[in-house]
């Protein structure tokens, strides 16, 4: 999942899975798809063969970004006549329910199973199995480490998300970059992760020199107040930004690791009466995040299309089950990349973006 920003619309190679299975690009916008992938057409329809079954297990059932995603799952099964059993941890972080579903598809005879991992190490072992067994297994959002220990990964490119809005972050501020002070709200400490990706990224695209790119916390930059973890929600979001105020309340600039945490880092500096003076920036681009960015409480965010993560996820494993052929990575790349573009309403000269209008029209589709 490493990329580097796009510095013009790039021209659209179709993405194939070998034996021939081809998906088709359509286009949404002239001239605004940054990357392959984001506005993929669903295969053909398949004749009806409820003999396919399939699993999607995701990090939590609550979070919009995996809501969106079983969304995208539940009917492209549905059309291809695919037998669907979803599966979530309880919380982010809950490996042990993750290798409880995994058991349970292997166990029910399933073809194949999408998964966003909560622990990218720890359930290798158990994705291991399901491979030994003839399942497909296809990681969703977040690649395993390593990365092929899946047979597939269909993903946003998060390196590139991140270095997004660090670009935009780093022209915005202008002169002011060289003495900003900048609060980093992640995920969680599991590192590596896209939560690892985004962040570095995002440092990346405003000019801070990575220490190792696989992990966050060690760069020297004085410009970086501090890391703290979020688990991606609104709570973890506020109380992330209280601990980094305390520490320095001159802070100007936020990256946080999804829109939920930008939401409660909003929330913090606004009971300090900060919101006006800090620039805030994001990853997912869900319809709610876009809002906050058309409502200016996120300056920009990087919009990622879980939808169809989940849909061709599930054409995928159709695929296999009636041919044996498994997806290819688009060309380039270690993974399938779905797709990635900016949103903000403030664009800044020389790196492509689309507005919240045409954002709200696109919010993970």
């Amino acid at each position: 999942m490493t990329g580097h920003p796009a510095t013009g619309p790039r021209s659209h190679r179709s993405p194939r899975f070998s034996g021939g299975f081809h998906v088709k690009i359509r286009t949404l916008v002239a001239g605004t798809i940054l990357a392959s992938g984001c506005a993929l057409a669903a295969a053909p329809a398949m004749a009806q063969d409820k003999t396919i079954s399939a699993c999607l297990i995701t990090k939590t059932d609550t979070n919009p970004f995996f809501v969106k995603m079983k969304e995208g799952a539940t009917a492209e099964a549905k059309k291809l006549g695919v037998n669907l059993k979803t599966y979530a941890g309880k919380i982010d972080g809950d490996n042990e329910s993750q290798v409880a579903a995994i058991e349970t598809c292997i166990a029910d005879g399933a073809k194949g199973i999408l998964i966003t991992a909560s622990d990218t190490k720890a359930i290798v072992p158990s994705v291991k199995k399901a491979r030994d067994a003839g399942l497909l297994v296809i990681a969703l959002d977040t690649p395993l480490d390593p990365i092929d220990a899946a047979d597939a990964t269909f993903a946003t490119d998060n390196m590139k998300a991140g270095e997004l809005i660090g670009q935009w972050a780093k022209e915005t501020l202008g002169d002011k970059a060289k003495d900003a002070k900048i609060a980093m709200l992640d995920l969680a400490v599991s590192q590596p992760s896209v939560g690892v990706l985004r962040d570095q990224g995002f440092l990346k695209g405003f000019g801070i020199d990575l220490g190792d790119p696989k992990k966050w916390g060690d760069e020297t930059d004085p410009r970086i107040v501090g890391h703290e973890v979020t688990a991606g929600n609104e709570e973890g979001g506020r109380k992330a930004m209280e601990t980094l105020l305390a520490k320095d309340s001159g802070i100007n600039l936020v990256y946080t690791i999804n829109e939920p945490a930008a939401a409660g880092a909003y929330q913090a500096l606004k009971a300090v009466g900060m919101q006006e003076g800090v620039t805030i920036t994001s990853v997912d681009g869900g319809c709610p995040g876009v809002k906050n960015v058309e409502a200016g409480v996120i300056g920009a965010t990087s919009q990622q299309y879980p939808l169809k993560m989940a849909s061709l996820g599930v054409d995928a494993i159709a695929q296999f089950a009636k041919e044996g052929t498994k997806p290819k990575p688009t060309e380039g790349k270690s993974f399938f990349d779905t797709g990635v573009q900016l949103v903000t309403d403030h664009p800044v000269e020389g790196l492509p973006s689309i507005d919240t209008k045409e954002g709200l029209k696109l919010c993970w589709g």
